[in-house]
């Protein structure tokens, strides 16, 4: 076992136990103290703002000398933007029972953050709302490229460490539903995201920058990537995640901002055991071209199952969403060691295999692996397309023709 390998499996035995005694804690009679946020006046009626009081429970909370439990109950609680920020004393629980409903406010990155946090879980039965609906008519990143304005984020998680979301329950986000940036050492674990298909850059779960993170047992529907591993990560599993419709598991797109000094690279990830149903996409890497050198690397994506799924394995080193791009221009960002093994179903897409890289720094040490994909179309069998790759293939190989 590799020593990055070993590091995961300490930290998520680390994790594990942090999880027992958050859950120990939290129940009423035990020697946490418990923040309701109703005992600071949040009102459930659905209409009041309750940011003021949610940001007091959290302030006691937060500063309590042991475990502490924030505890929303049942009920429907509009609340506008709010940034929980640490350190925090001790251990600390945000508990979600009841839901939580966003204001149309579109000026902020996020609707609901929590900020320079260590030992956190947040978990809970609860609906976290971010009324998306009635701002996406607002979205134009798809169509400004790599300029846009984006909206907010519904939960994000930045400078967090050693800890845990579970359970919960995301619908609607106006952009991303759940974002880690700059964190370590968190697993994402039980979680469901909905939202309609045509619902703009809805992604699921967005990692960006981050180390050692644990994304599993989750269900996601939205209209972008149910899983986004953006620049700067290393050590991502992502392993029983079911998605669709959406925009598959994608890495990047990388290599969006040329000349701003930033290094550009994800090294790690393992994807197993996980369905991809209706979606646009099924496995996918993405660099923008030109780009600034990067690496990408340390990919192993196993036993995945595609249920007819567009563009089930797709390599595209000339991503140009809005199809104003300069045709000409090769990314700089080099892709290598890159695995795919037992990996099944059907196409929508007759190209079921299609790995384009740059012919500027080509991708080297790919390999398939009992890959069986049948096309369900009437425009003949499932094909493969590769260009500027070099690698190997074993065992079953449908369809064949990369190497």
């Amino acid at each position: 076992m590799s020593a990055s390998s070993m590091a995961i499996l300490v930290t998520f035995s680390q994790l594990i136990v942090f999880t027992l005694i958050s859950s120990c804690t939290a129940q009423r009679g035990s020697n946490a103290k418990f923040f309701d946020v109703t005992a600071y006046g949040a009102v459930a009626n659905g209409k009041d703002d309750n940011s003021k009081q949610f940001l007091r429970a959290w302030g006691d909370a937060c500063q309590w000398n042991g475990n502490s439990v924030m505890i929303i109950p049942k009920g429907i609680y509009q609340l506008n933007p709010v940034e929980f920020t640490g350190p925090c004393k001790g251990s600390i629980v945000v508990r979600i029972v009841g839901d939580l409903k966003a204001s149309t406010d579109i000026s902020v990155q996020y609707w609901i953050s929590f900020k320079h946090v260590d030992w956190l879980l947040v978990e809970g039965s609860g609906t976290v709302d971010g009324q998306g609906a009635a701002v996406w008519s607002r979205d134009d990143c798809k169509h400004n490229g790599r300029v846009c304005n984006p909206l907010p984020i519904s939960m994000g998680f930045n400078f967090v460490k050693n800890s845990k979301i579970a359970n919960l329950n995301m619908i609607n986000s106006k952009s991303v539903h759940l974002k880690l940036y700059r964190s370590q050492q968190v697993m994402i674990s039980g979680v469901k995201i909905t939202a309609p298909e045509n619902s703009p850059n809805t992604d699921g779960i967005n990692i960006a920058e981050s180390q050692d993170i644990k994304v599993q047992d989750c269900n996601i529907a939205c209209g972008d990537d149910c899983v986004s591993m953006l620049n700067g990560n290393q050590n991502v599993e992502v392993f029983n995640v079911a998605c669709g419709p959406g925009h598959g598991i994608s890495v990047g797109s990388l290599g969006q901002s040329v000349g701003d000094g930033k290094s550009v690279g994800v090294t790690g990830l393992h994807v197993k055991n996980c369905t991809l149903r209706g979606t646009e996409n099924g496995l996918r890497i993405k660099t923008w071209a030109p780009s600034d050198p990067g690496l990408v690397s340390d990919f192993l994506f196993e036993d995945i199952h595609m249920e007819n799924a567009d563009n089930p394995i797709i390599i595209d080193q000339h991503y140009c969403p809005s199809h104003s791009c300069n045709n000409q221009a090769q990314s700089s960002i080099q892709i290598k060691n890159v695995t795919f093994v037992n990996i099944w179903g059907q196409s929508s897409t007759p190209v079921a295999v299609n790995i384009q890289c740059s012919s500027k720094v080509p991708c080297s040490e790919f390999k398939l692996q009992n890959i069986n994909l049948a096309y369900n179309g009437r425009e003949g069998v499932a094909k493969s397309e590769c260009l500027n790759v070099h690698g190997q293939s074993f065992g079953q190989e449908h369809p064949s023709g990369c190497f």
